[in-house]
């Protein structure tokens, strides 16, 4: 019976397109920032769907909500799977999102085919992944993992000079509850691959061999402003000058190595008027590489040659790296399983390793993790062009789900079957 058990792909695209409403906006596009009138309106939902479901809601002091399927044996450790319902500004409908709502999916299926578990089975929505409001991202993820102190993330600004905690409270999800504690005895994670390869390549599943090591710097350029028109080239000290000699250099050692990308993302300029020559700059810089001797090794050159331009352009300069985290190797059994689970409903599969972080950066730390990829259309994401087809996802799906029910009924050492 279990083998031919499969998710519905049809509540499963219904409840997405549900999703897609909160914060939806001219177009295909989704802004549903962290913690924001609009999360807070997806939240909400989750919780009433969570409980049709029949499940334990909790919500943690960090927001994160979990949704809990108890087991036969309590005692033992959970199975956990789910991601984020937070996006990027004028972002995709999948992104994150898709990993909760095939969770919920898992355990709507669970539930009417009346299958029970050895195992708790939870399924989690980790709040504030994508730091767009507030950086870091993966912040939930990471004050569960105790990765990140909740106080110190407590204290994050947004633009506006709102807290996180104030933004929280605002939106009614400081929860009192105390979490899942850990161990986990398996941890998933189901997304859209956010790259071209799958697509591309014609692949259904893509296996992560791990997440690549990111690392982010705020970077402060402070020359002199003076008049566009009066001012001899010779005598200026531009620090937007100085800023496009550094996205040049930093272009050119991304291309120079194998296997890592480097992003300049924000650009502010000041005063930003048309005649006055800049007084200020600041910008943000992402590195992110597979090998992670190289990845060390070009950051230290790109803060070497920020600070040799800055002094040639007579500027002074402000390098403050605000996020590093090395690469999370996932676990092997369970990223063969992925792999086991996908042959067993005739997918194609191809091992890989993600160049976007993901909160499994941190749950790969504290628990045997893996995740699972399904195609990006295009290769876009994290813009209103982003898509996956609703077959992609159920598909991504139905591989979580055998991984779900194999790990979530291995006790004393034996391990689940394949459903």
């Amino acid at each position: 019976m279990l083998q031919n058990i499969r998710v519905n792909k049809k509540r499963l695209q219904e409840r997405l397109e549900i999703m897609a409403g909160f914060g939806k906006i001219v177009g295909q596009g989704i802004t549903r920032i962290a913690l924001s009138h609009e999360d807070k309106l997806g939240r909400e939902q989750l919780i009433r769907w969570f409980g049709e479901e029949q499940c334990e809601v909790k919500i943690d002091a960090i927001g994160n909500i979990f949704a809990i399927r108890p087991g036969k044996r309590r005692e033992l450790a959970p199975v956990l799977t789910g991601s984020h319902n937070d996006t990027q500004p004028n972002g995709g409908r999948f992104d994150g999102t898709l990993g909760v709502l095939a969770g919920l999916e898992i355990l709507s299926v669970l539930n009417e085919n009346n299958i029970e578990l050895e195992r708790d089975f939870i399924v989690v929505n980790w709040t504030n992944e994508e730091g767009t409001r507030f950086t870091p991202g993966c912040t939930g993820s990471g004050v569960w993992c105790g990765k990140l102190e909740r106080e110190d993330m407590y204290a994050l600004q947004d633009q506006t000079g709102t807290s996180l905690k104030q933004a929280l409270q605002e939106i009614g999800f400081a929860g009192d509850a105390v979490g899942p504690s850990l161990p986990l005895h398996a941890a998933f994670e189901l997304h859209v691959e956010q790259g071209p390869v799958l697509d591309k390549e014609k692949i259904s599943i893509g296996i992560p061999e791990g997440i690549v090591s990111p690392h982010w710097y705020d970077i402060e350029i402070k020359g002199e402003a003076n008049h566009a028109g009066s001012t001899p080239m010779s005598e200026r000290r531009d620090p937007l000058q100085a800023f496009c000699r550094m996205a040049a250099e930093i272009r050119r050692l991304a291309v120079e190595t194998e296997h890592l990308v480097a992003t300049i993302g924000e650009l502010h300029v000041n005063p930003n008027s048309r005649n006055v020559i800049p007084g200020q700059v600041r910008f943000t810089v992402d590195i992110r590489g597979w090998n992670q001797d190289a990845t060390s090794r070009v950051c230290r050159e790109v803060e070497q040659v920020i600070t040799e331009i800055s002094e040639e352009e007579n500027c002074r300069v402000n390098i403050q790296q605000i996020w590093q985290e090395q690469r999370a190797d996932f676990n092997p059994r369970l990223t063969k399983m992925v792999e086991e689970s996908a042959d067993k409903v005739g997918l194609s599969s191809k091992r890989m390793y993600s160049g976007a972080s993901h909160d499994m950066l941190y749950i790969n730390q504290v628990a045997p993790g893996a995740m699972i990829f399904v195609p990006s259309i295009g290769g876009k994401s994290h813009s209103p062009s982003e898509d996956t087809s609703y077959d992609d996802c159920a598909a991504g799906a139905d591989v979580l789900l055998h991984c779900i029910v194999r790990t979530a009924n291995e006790v004393d050492g034996r391990r689940g079957t394949i459903v």
